[in-house]
């Protein structure tokens, strides 16, 4: 019997069914990835980041909430490193400078070694970078949830004289003005190009 021609065959139902599942199933990824439309240039939630209290170098007790109104950089290391945290505090100190003084931004330079590095021990430590950039340390209950929240890993290697040194994740990450996390800021790249990358955050 010849089918009526305004009724569609299985053939043509079936794809036409598929294609519609697919996209509310993408409909769903988005607004669960996104959290809804939150305006033109804001970022979706991240699973980077979140709240902390931590104690400065210079003694002061401070939470994500002090460096709001601002973008500020965090680098996970310790005060014994000899390569790599220097080298890092060191480029951002050049980037800020590029900046200029006045230009509203901070770094938080976050402790993996609680153990040995102290208030003191920071503060002689950051004392060769940019004011800017605050040591924090404190609590290591408290630096490993701020370590999960940022997913840096952070592990005790002994070394043969007895002592140890810390193997660590080493991204410095861009938060913006509201302590949402943007991106891995790059600073394989000469001072001035990356200064000019982090003046659109201020």
């Amino acid at each position: 019997m010849a089918r009526a021609s305004g009724t569609p065959s299985r053939a043509v139902l079936l794809p036409l069914t598929l294609v519609l599942v697919a996209l509310a199933a993408l409909v769903a990824a988005t607004l669960l990835v996104f959290d809804g439309w939150r305006g033109p240039g804001e970022p979706a939630p991240s699973a980077i980041g979140g709240p902390f209290r931590l104690q400065t170098s210079d003694g002061r007790v401070v939470t994500e909430k002090d460096f709001e109104g601002r973008p500020f950089l965090v680098f996970f290391g310790f005060t014994r490193c000899p390569d790599v945290c220097p080298t890092a505090l060191a480029e951002v100190s050049a980037v800020f400078e590029k900046l200029g003084p006045q230009a509203k931004i901070s770094a938080l330079f976050v402790s993996v070694d609680p153990e040995r590095d102290t208030p003191a021990a920071l503060a002689d430590f950051l004392s060769s970078f940019d004011k800017r950039i605050t040591g924090l340390s404190g609590d290591p209950t408290a630096l490993e949830a701020m370590r999960r929240a940022y997913r840096v890993y952070a592990k005790k290697v002994p070394l043969k004289d007895g002592d140890y040194t810390m193997d660590h994740t080493a991204i410095v990450y861009l938060m913006d003005k509201k302590g949402r996390f943007v991106n891995a800021f790059n600073m394989s790249r000469p001072a001035e190009d990356a200064a000019k990358e982090l003046a659109k955050y201020l």
